[in-house]
């Protein structure tokens, strides 16, 4: 990989072809510029060596970080498209993260999400350690919570599609009624199914 970014840096010294912040990114982050940080279209780095990513980042379609040793995301962070973060490092999320399509936590080390976010498809968090969630938690999409330590739910969750709550505390102890009920007391509501 080192070969193809000599390569493009040769390319543009000599024809003003720019290296592809993907490149950049993974072997001379040192080099990244405020106009590399609007990313348009899909960023691959699944299974690459990255490690961090530069604060006040937009990428325009989907961000795939599966099964990359990163542990933390960057202030200021938006996605577009969807944010994959399966079989990460990542316990915690930015407070100003945006994600207009869905948010893949499956297998991290979540424990907390921010206030107030907002997930524009489905959100997973099954096989996670999390065990709470925040207040005003709005997902369009599904909610995924499958074999999760999730003993409650918070005021005012919203979900557009169907909550999953297989092997969770909440669905040995409650029916899908009663899990149904408690969330609409608390101000919230779930369009789709919930499975327990």
């Amino acid at each position: 990989m080192a070969n193809i970014y000599n390569l493009f840096k040769f390319l543009e010294e000599k024809k003003g072809k720019p290296i592809p912040f993907k490149l950049k990114l993974i072997h001379a982050p040192e080099t990244i510029e405020k106009e590399d940080l609007n990313v348009e279209g899909f960023l691959d780095l699944a299974s690459t060596p990255i490690s961090s990513l530069p604060d006040n980042l937009t990428v325009g379609g989907d961000l795939d970080l599966a099964f990359t040793p990163i542990s933390s995301l960057p202030d200021n962070l938006t996605v577009g498209g969807n944010l994959f973060l399966y079989k990460t490092k990542i316990s915690s999320l930015p407070d100003n993260l945006k994600v207009e399509g869905y948010l893949n936590l499956e297998s991290t080390q979540i424990t907390s999400l921010p206030d107030n976010l907002k997930v524009g498809g489905y959100l997973n968090l099954s096989f996670t350690p999390i065990s709470s969630l925040p207040d005003n938690l709005t997902v369009k999409g599904n909610l995924y919570l499958t074999n999760t330590p999730i003993s409650s739910l918070p005021y005012n969750l919203k979900v557009g599609g169907s909550l999953f709550l297989v092997k969770t505390p909440l669905a040995e102890k409650y029916s899908e009624e009663q899990i149904r009920k408690m969330i609409e007391e608390k101000g919230g509501k779930v369009k789709g199914t919930i499975h327990t």
